[in-house]
């Protein structure tokens, strides 16, 4: 009796329609400092005919000053709490400059300078959501409830986030699967490009495992929940990225232990420029407006904005790649990189067996497709990876599977069965030394090229022999390329991989200094020594053994796809998608954002030097002083919003790997 290997539903199609991440963009008006900068806007812009026209000011005071309460109101109020924690802050310097400029009668200028500053935070507050929105775009995609089934079969829908490890939940064609578990029952083929992606769905039977926020295929499937909901992939790459958010750039935080002494600093240069034109005679209005637009002009809201929006940006840009940094501060180290060193399992290669060779004997009377279909009826009960990996290969082939009987699979011997009334032995050569010269070349041949030789027996003679190797990755010889025109220094290989396997698959990719049979301490070791020399080492891996080199290292980037709990949670990025054309694009996008941030303190100094120049020896108007102020603002924001462009990675991925490589697509 035959079997066809595959009798599951047919997979959807690579030209189907493929679902789309749910995507939450936030409202503009849904930002409360929009609205307070639209209405201080709407007042103004209803005040300013009013006020050229002469009017009373009964008729434009009320205007005005409404306009400077709704826009100046917010930062004032968390000036002041800023003040009693006996630190200034730059916002309640504006909004006093505005006050002085009105006790003036400078309320046109003041309000003016209101409004921008209230539109610039706005801006602000705009730009930091849309970044987070990027990011949970891609992330946000469990679903909200599940139907779990009771014990006495019955269904019922409860939320994803009450369902508990060892709950059973029925997941129906079309759905996103609620939690992180293993099919009971049921087979279906599961779209997981979100989490994994993985270009076409994977077909799902019982045993194999679903993640939560896939969507299921055209079958139903009972799912056995094996990680709370908190605990899911998803939810921890949520959390990944949510700590990005509230973590600052170094730089970032050096910029902001230098503002508070700046701005005292320039508190008392203000009261120099207010006092010293007095004492020489200088009218009070006359000095008091220089000192007011001294105080607007040195205020360095552009230089502290410099430093965030590149390196956010550069994190959603990242993010809807499949590449997720856990901080600003790994996005800023990312670009600082000179030497890399690359697990080999998992990291280079896919990490999962696959056959490279079918060879049968001479004599035997058997073709490669005769061959393998005897094999893989015989390793198809078995759950070994390399059974696995043999039915697989037959699976590809559309070949046809005799039912097998008698399986028997132990250590030693291997799988034995009997198939189409053939007794059939899959097992190592080492367990059946007796061969001739020609099995004996083949064996030798494939070993000596780092697979796996795997004998086949027809009743009890040798019939072929099957090479099964852990196939390296299409984009790694391409990123071992790129990380060395990057770095200016060739990838270590670090794995605890044999030699001859080690060197061979380095030599395929291009990397000459190969670190073998290490230890996950001796890995550890690698990368304290360069670091000791002065490099600043980028490790890239997946397993639990990468775990402490991925920690002492300046930099680590986990594989997330086959990654262990402990490598994503030690690791500084991780590379969602498993495509490992984008590391060398990530460390290239890095660094444009560096660039970036030093181009935006370049601008943002040198509008802070003319600016005072000109107050200090000449006499700059208030309004020119606050659009130039609030101008060089609104320049270096947008300057480092430029990284949100899918333009920006696709010139990191173009310039490093060539077009059509590393695009996530």
């Amino acid at each position: 009796m035959s079997s066809v290997v595959d009798q599951r539903p047919e997979p959807m199609t690579a030209g189907a329609p493929r679902p789309v991440p749910p995507r939450r963009r936030t409202r503009l008006l849904a930002l409360p400092e929009a609205r307070w900068a639209l209405a201080s806007l709407l007042l103004f812009l209803l005040a300013l005919p009013v006020y050229l026209l002469d009017a009373p000011a009964w008729v434009w005071g009320p205007l005005f000053a409404a306009s400077y309460v709704t826009g100046g109101w917010e930062p004032g109020w968390e000036g002041l709490k800023a003040l009693r924690d006996k630190t200034l802050d730059v916002d309640l310097l504006m909004v006093v400059a505005a006050l002085g400029a009105a006790a003036i009668g400078q309320v046109l200028d003041g309000a003016l300078l209101i409004v921008i500053f209230a539109t610039s935070g706005a801006l602000e507050a705009v730009a930091t959501a849309r970044t987070a929105d990027s990011v949970r775009g891609l992330l946000d995609l469990a679903p909200d409830v599940a139907t779990r089934l009771r014990a006495d079969g019955a269904e019922e829908t409860v939320d994803a986030e009450r369902l508990a490890v060892g709950d059973v939940i029925l997941v129906r064609p079309g759905e996103r699967v609620g939690a992180d578990g293993h099919v009971l029952d049921g087979a279906s083929d599961v779209d997981q490009a979100t989490i994994t992606g993985e270009p076409l769905p994977v077909a799902k039977q019982a045993g194999d495992e679903v993640f939560a926020g896939t969507v299921n295929g055209t079958g139903a499937l009972r799912v056995r929940v094996e990680r709370d909901p908190a605990d899911s992939v998803i939810a921890r790459i949520v959390k990944m990225v949510e700590e990005a958010s509230e973590t600052k750039a170094p730089t970032q935080l050096f910029i902001e232990k230098i503002e508070q002494r700046y701005s005292i600093g320039m508190v008392i240069a203000t009261l120099a420029v207010f006092c010293v034109p007095l004492a020489f005679g200088d009218t009070l209005q006359s000095a008091l407006l220089r000192a007011m637009t001294f105080m607007i002009v040195a205020s360095p809201c552009a230089v502290v904005l410099s430093t965030m929006p590149p390196l956010l940006s550069a994190i959603a840009n990242a993010g809807r790649h499949g590449v997720l940094a856990k901080s600003a501060v790994v996005m800023e180290r990312l670009g600082q990189v000179d030497a890399v060193a690359l697990d080999k399992t998992g990291t280079l290669t896919e990490g999962t067996p696959r056959v490279t060779d079918v060879l049968p004997l001479p004599g035997s009377g058997l073709d490669e497709d005769r061959l393998l279909a005897l094999a893989g009826a015989a390793e198809h009960p078995s759950e070994h990876p390399l059974a696995r990996a043999v039915v697989r290969a037959a699976r590809t082939r559309d070949l046809v599977l005799a039912e097998a009987t008698g399986f028997v699979s132990s250590p030693g011997p291997g799988v034995t069965a009997t198939v189409d009334g053939h007794a059939m032995q899959i097992g190592s050569p080492a367990r059946f030394p007796e061969g001739s010269p020609e099995l004996d070349v083949m064996v030798r041949s494939l070993e000596d090229g780092g697979r796996t030789a795997v004998l086949v027996l027809r009743d009890g003679a040798p019939v072929g022999v099957l090479g099964i190797a852990d196939r390296l990755r299409p984009d790694a010889a391409a990123t071992v390329a790129a990380l060395a025109e990057l770095t200016g220094r060739t990838p270590v290989l670090l794995t605890g991989d044999n030699e001859r396997a080690a060197r061979r698959l380095a030599a395929e990719v291009g990397i000459s200094d190969v670190r073998a049979g290490l230890l996950p301490q001796d890995k550890v070791a690698a990368v304290r020594a360069w670091e000791a020399e002065g490099l600043r080492v980028l490790v890239v891996g997946d397993g639990v053994n990468d775990a402490p080199a991925l920690a002492a290292a300046h930099t680590g980037i986990a594989m997330g796809r086959a990654g262990s709990d402990l490598a994503l949670e030690t690791a500084d990025a991780v590379v969602v998608r498993d495509e490992l054309a984008t590391v060398p694009a990530v460390v290239a996008l890095s660094r444009t954002a560096r660039r970036l941030v030093v181009q935006n303190l370049v601008i943002a100094g040198a509008f802070i030097a003319v600016l005072v120049a000109w107050d200090l020896i000449g006499t700059l108007p208030l309004p020119l002083g606050v659009a130039g102020h609030e101008g060089s603002t609104v320049i270096v924001g947008l300057n480092g919003l430029r990284l949100l462009r899918e333009a920006a990675w696709d010139r990191a991925v173009l310039g490093r790997l060539g077009p059509g490589r590393g695009r996530g697509r």
